[in-house]
């Protein structure tokens, strides 16, 4: 696994939400951080985020995350990054705005569309 994983996150909260991020309000009722693989990114975008503007896809450096990142099995068995804790500001190397589309197709504001 990549030492970079993906978070789609409400650009208004996380604004809102200082630093460190909480997480969604799916996050705290779940109690864990939802993080997706490169691999695992376009699913999500799909099936949790069709339709969603002003979006931002927050990348998080797994290094820094220490013993609060578990690797869990979801969708089919496959392992999901998840973080049991909070997402400190410091382990975010950049962020990109986005909107998922219709047909659960991530849209870029710089053009790119999809996961490049």
């Amino acid at each position: 696994m990549s030492d970079i994983a993906y978070k789609l996150v409400d650009r208004a909260e996380w604004e809102a939400s200082g630093d460190p991020y909480a997480g969604s309000a799916v996050d705290r009722a779940d109690g864990y951080i939802h993080l997706s693989t490169s691999g695992q990114l376009a699913e999500t975008a799909a099936r949790h985020y069709r339709d969603r503007g002003d979006l931002l896809l927050v990348a998080v450096d797994l290094s820094v995350l220490g013993e609060t990142l578990k690797l869990e099995p979801s969708r089919g068995g496959d392992l999901f990054p998840h973080i049991h804790g909070v997402l400190p500001h410091a382990a975010v190397p950049g962020l990109r705005s986005l909107s998922v589309d219709g047909e659960g197709v991530m849209r870029f504001d710089d053009g790119a569309v999809g996961w490049p």
